[in-house]
């Protein structure tokens, strides 16, 4: 499992910004926020273009999937996405959660089975590990007040490491 805050929405922001670069067109949207396009577009009756739409991207990243769990329908109509877009389409996807336990995201594993199938063939897969660097930060900010009120000496903290830097 990927802790929160070890670097993957910026792996894959800055793989979208260099597919900008090179001149292909890329989409970012969390997880949460594509199912309710989708069922948005569903309900006003223009779904289809918005599949289309998916699908003609060269690169579309999806962040964050497995922080909010899916209805089925939300389900399904992602699994539309990833399956129009199979062998089609770069996709990126950045989650917290082992493929194991996709199925409580996207509550069938029949569903799961198939989606993963479709992700992880032609894939590279990138396992971040580490502890979250916003946690470090706003340790290290901690550590910064607490010794600025207890010292008359002025010192620094590295707000990256938490280590103290002498004046």
């Amino acid at each position: 499992m990927a802790i929160s805050g070890t670097g993957k929405t910026h792996i894959a922001l800055s793989l979208g910004l260099t597919a900008c670069q090179k001149g292909f067109s890329v989409t970012f949207t969390t997880a949460a926020s594509l199912v309710h396009q989708l069922m948005e577009a569903r309900d006003e009756k223009r779904l289809i273009k918005l599949q289309r739409d998916l699908s003609s991207v060269k690169l579309l990243i999806i962040d964050e999937l497995g922080y909010v769990p899916l209805s089925p329908t939300g389900a399904e109509l992602l699994f539309e996405v990833f399956s129009h877009r199979y062998e089609h389409g770069s996709t990126i996807v950045t989650s917290n959660l082992p493929f194991e336990d996709w199925t409580s995201v996207m509550g069938s594993e029949r569903l799961t089975g198939a989606l993963l199938d479709r992700l992880t063939h032609h894939v590279h897969i990138l396992t971040v590990n580490g502890d979250s660097y916003r946690l470090a930060q706003s340790t290290a900010r901690r550590k910064l007040i607490t010794k600025s009120k207890s010292s008359d000496m002025a010192e620094m903290v590295d707000p990256n490491t938490g280590e103290i830097l002498s004046p």
